[in-house]
């Protein structure tokens, strides 16, 4: 049967479509076929030109794989249906949360993508949320305030959807005490590229449960899960500290992570505002309080080396910080930025080679080349909470995140966004010889090879669970790893 089995009916426009999976048909007009049992979907399938074109777009605004049909799941049902029809056929499949992957990993030429936003169940239990993949962490965030909870680990841009976070690991300035987002996972609701919906956890089918986090798709669609909470702070008190080199940035940062006093702890390279030439390091430390108890600015600053008459301290509501970004956000959608290419470059490196990679590489860039509003965060992990089989992470007790957020701003001296997708390969593989891993959520050109050694002793493993539970291999061809 030809993949114009499902396809056929590209210019049907939207359609509540029923079918058997296993026996339905399209005829060649796109009608169905004579005898065809039809029991129906509960949400719908689409083939207009508007739901394909924003599937064939992500945030990096730049590759362009155009499906032949959107599922907008009604029901996990459907996700099973639909991916029972498509394995039968040899139509590939991708899952797509918000879209935020900057190199096409969530589009599928040629195929089906599903639509995980409807998949929006969230119900908070004791120190527990069960959440739907289509679930923005924003969300999960808002439903367990009221209880005095918070998601143990937020990445810094809230409106991403768990099922998307939670395929690639999930980093953000908590993970130096409790791990990445999937290491906070109790059970996850999968559907395989056999079309099975299976529950999975570190005890039930735990094989399957390590493959899937953190595995970009490959063996199953996400489609809910349930997620640890911790006690949510009231209020947080900010540090920006401030530094000129590299050396000195991440002395203190090693210093902190090593004793643990800054609740949430990350860093960044900034290039002076309106100009002026060289970078400079900031260091931003975050302590937890309840209202009644401050911290002690002596005790969280004692031993640093900033400059300490440049060190901005603030309050803030809890949810003022965790949802910072967001008139940022809205700020770049004003002005178009948003919109532009962005071809981030996202990586692990151990501690033992940062500094000198950190230093040589800022000091063969300025702010154009990582466009006038890309943003530099450097700042280290402890290795010890980083429980789950993926995603690939250096051996080392201290691990950098080095992460050049790049926009490819239409402007005077900014590199195009393949002048930029070129850079972040050389500057890959400077990371990847001296031991360093990419977070695989940017735009590094990766083939087959390069994914073998990335995965490196994890690699038969995980080969044998995409054999195992996506047996026709229809799962997210976007990332190019099989």
């Amino acid at each position: 049967m030809s993949r114009r089995t499902l396809l056929a009916g590209a210019g049907a426009g939207v359609a509540a479509i029923g079918f058997d999976p296993l026996t339905r048909a399209w005829a060649d007009d796109g009608s169905l076929a004579e005898g065809d049992r039809a029991p129906g979907l509960d949400g719908e399938l689409v083939f207009d030109e508007e739901s394909r074109a924003a599937a064939a777009d992500d945030f990096g605004h730049a590759v362009s794989r155009y499906p032949r049909a959107v599922l907008r799941p009604g029901s996990v049902r459907d996700v099973e249906r639909m991916i029972r029809y498509c394995r039968a056929r040899r139509i590939p499949v991708a899952a797509r949360g918000q879209g935020h992957s900057t190199r096409g990993q969530a589009q599928v030429e040629e195929g089906l993508v599903i639509e995980t936003a409807t998949l929006d169940g969230l119900r908070v239990r004791d120190d527990r949320a069960e959440v739907g993949a289509g679930v923005r962490w924003s969300q999960v965030l808002s439903a367990a305030l009221p209880y005095g909870l918070t998601p143990p680990v937020l990445t810094d841009y809230l409106e991403l959807s768990v099922g998307g976070t939670l395929a690639v690991g999930g980093v953000g300035g908590t993970t130096q005490h409790h791990g990445l987002q999937v290491d906070t996972v109790v059970e996850l609701d999968v559907v395989t590229g056999e079309g099975r919906r299976l529950r999975c956890s570190p005890r039930t089918r735990a094989d399957l449960f390590h493959a899937v986090l953190g595995g970009l798709g490959q063996c199953a669609v996400i489609v809910g899960a349930t997620v640890r909470l911790a006690p949510a702070p009231e209020t947080v008190r900010q540090y920006h500290l401030y530094y000129e080199t590299v050396e000195a940035l991440t002395a203190d940062q090693r210093l902190v992570l090593a004793d643990g006093r800054f609740d949430y702890l990350e860093g960044q390279a900034q290039w002076p505002a309106g100009g002026g030439s060289g970078w400079r390091f900031m260091l931003e430390g975050v302590a937890f309080h309840e209202g009644s108890a401050p911290p002690d600015d002596d005790a969280l600053l004692a031993g640093l080396s900033d400059t300490r008459a440049d060190a901005e301290i603030e309050d803030l509501p809890y949810l003022d910080f965790a949802d910072r970004l967001a008139p940022s956000v809205e700020f770049l959608k004003s002005i178009g930025a948003w919109y532009d290419p962005h071809p981030w470059w996202n990586v692990f490196v151990p501690s033992s080679e940062f500094d000198a990679l950190a230093a040589s590489s800022l000091a063969e860039m300025t702010q154009d080349d990582v466009g006038p509003t890309g943003v530099v965060l450097m700042y280290p992990l402890r290795r010890a909470p980083l429980g789950t089989t993926l995603p690939r992470v250096p051996d080392e007790p201290v691990v950098f995140l080095y992460a050049l957020l790049k926009t490819a701003t239409p402007a005077p001296g900014v590199p195009d966004n393949d002048a930029m997708v070129a850079a972040n390969r050389a500057l890959y593989e400077r990371v990847r010889d001296v031991g360093g891993f990419q977070y695989p959520v940017g735009s590094i050109p990766m083939d087959h090879a390069d994914w073998r050694a990335h995965f490196g002793p994890a690699w038969d493993d995980f080969a044998a669970a995409k054999a195992a539970h996506d047996p026709a291999g229809i799962l997210a061809p976007g990332q190019g790893i099989f």
